[in-house]
């Protein structure tokens, strides 16, 4: 876990900008609500807002993020409203939590911006619980959120927005096919409410005051997930999270009882935390996550041991709650997500590999964002495989195979990021065995995505006429172009998924 997050390939060091970004973004946004007199409670409305906005909004392009980014107080403020008028009518709050539950999960189907807006929308809801909003507060609250927004979009397009200098990856999403129930949106929304139904009653039991970290947690396990595997998984290292950050919470954020200055500087590393692991570890943003979390109820004056125990327990019913949901309402199995996301996976790699060529050859063309987007996309595979390779996993063939699907993943995005690093370099000359090369690269791909069982096929496409065993050394990227080759001839094997077999029924 910890060599995933700081050994993980951070392609034009991407996650550290964005990092980095969304420290100065909430801070100025933290700075300017305070220099503008809002309370405290505003103060911390308008940072998680601006969180919310630099976290969630991942549209491919600048222009639409600044779009969406603009959508959020349509959505938001609205949603304020609501949870602070029903704050006093306990079955009508609850109802309009689980609908905009559904909602929330629903809006996935309309891509990134449908995504950040039920985000949005749903944690506009949760934070009103978190801060025990009431109508009273809304004038300031909206002033708070509205100027956060905005030092927000200022810093993410105005002052630092590295975006426009490197090309964007294209923000996918897992395929939903069929219609109706048998939509893997619908599906999940179907899940999302069920399960928040389960958390938010159990959660009531355990506390009447905190029990939307309960639906919290059952919302958060099913964000960014499709199949059922993903989902279990997810639920797992939400709690592992969870609790290795009341740890260190009890050690660090209770002692400190909300001291402003040491407090503001832990807040601002568990924002660069979440941020920076977001991508690679979800154990590791949900630590850093939990213990913000403690040390915004240390500024409020109300944490303490109890708290952080009862977060634990609260963490522990939306689990359950979803892992519930996704096992016994309309589950979507494991197979057919990670068919679709080594399909994306490969075409990452055919994409990478003729960019770097095409760069050596003098074009203008950055392989990075191929590069970027594979490394996603290996993220989503190896959420997708967890359940298959879990130590505790009986089914021995099915585990061996999936390792075999991961290792040789791992090995063509190591050959391409290599590749990509060789093609940057300005005296890299171009040589024609590279265009070969790329397009033995290009034909295997076609072959393994449009055939995966055909694995001989693959071999053919890809077998380069060597004349020489030194014809790889003389140049270093046609070495790795080579080593690539390798790679997608031992991944056509495990990839054979014929009906039955075992990676197939997964």
């Amino acid at each position: 876990m910890v060599k995933r997050v700081f050994v993980a390939p951070d392609p034009g060091r991407l996650r550290l900008r964005a990092a980095m970004r969304a420290v100065l973004g909430i801070g100025l946004a933290v700075v300017a609500c305070g220099a503008v007199g809002h309370s405290l409670v505003a103060a911390i409305t308008g940072g998680l807002a601006a969180l919310l906005a630099l976290f969630t909004v991942t549209d491919p392009s600048v222009r639409s993020q600044a779009v969406t980014t603009a959508l959020l107080p349509v959505v938001g403020l609205p949603v304020f409203a609501l949870a602070a008028v029903l704050h006093g009518h306990p079955w009508a709050r609850d109802l309009a939590f689980l609908a905009i539950v559904g909602g929330g999960v629903f809006a996935r189907r309309w891509g990134p911006r449908g995504h950040a807006l039920g985000v949005f929308a749903f944690m506009a809801f949760f934070v009103a619980q978190f801060l025990h909003m009431v109508p009273s507060q809304l004038p300031e609250l909206y002033g708070a959120v509205l100027l956060s927004l905005a030092m927000a979009a200022t810093v993410r397009f105005g002052a630092w927005c590295y975006e426009r200098r490197h090309s964007a990856p294209v923000v996918m999403t897992a395929p939903a096919p069929g219609r109706g129930l048998y939509r893997a949106t619908t599906r999940q929304a179907v899940q999302a409410v069920v399960g928040a139904g389960f958390a938010l009653a159990v959660g009531q039991l355990l506390s009447p005051d905190r029990w939307y970290w309960a639906v919290g947690a059952t919302w958060w396990i099913f964000v960014n997930t499709t199949s059922r595997g993903e989902t279990l998984v997810r639920g797992f290292r939400r709690v592992l999270g969870t609790v290795i950050g009341v740890g260190i919470g009890l050690a660090v954020a209770v002692p400190l009882h909300g001291a402003p200055v040491p407090t503001a500087v832990l807040i601002a590393l568990c924002v660069f935390g979440i941020f920076y692991t977001a991508a690679v570890s979800y154990t590791w943003m949900m630590l850093a996550v939990t213990v913000m979390a403690s040390l915004l109820y240390g500024l409020l004056g109300v944490l303490n041991t109890d708290l952080l125990a009862l977060r634990f327990f609260e963490t522990g019913v939306g689990m359950t709650g979803s892992v519930l949901a996704v096992l016994l309402v309309l589950p979507i199995t494991t197979h057919a997500t990670t068919d679709a996301w080594v399909r994306h996976a490969l075409h990452s790699v055919r994409a990478s590999a003729a960019t770097a060529a095409a760069r050596l050859a003098g074009a203008d063309a950055d392989p990075l964002p191929h590069i970027a987007e594979l490394e996603f996309t290996l993220n989503k595979v190896r959420l997708s495989l967890a359940p298959l390779v879990h130590p505790l996993n009986p089914l021995r063939a099915r585990k061996a195979r999936a390792r075999q699907v991961l290792a040789y993943l791992d090995d063509c995005a190591r050959q391409a990021h290599q590749l990509a690093a060789i093609a940057a370099d300005a005296e890299a000359s171009h040589d024609q065995r590279l265009t070969a090369a790329c397009e033995r690269v290009e034909a295997a791909v076609a072959v393994l995505v449009s055939s995966p069982s055909t694995a001989d096929s693959a071999a053919r496409a890809v077998a380069p006429e060597h004349k020489d065993a030194t014809a790889a050394a003389e140049h270093p990227a046609l070495a790795h172009l080579h080593a690539l080759e390798r790679a997608l001839v031992g991944l056509g094997r495990p990839l054979q998924a014929a009906p039955g077999s075992p990676l197939a029924d997964a």
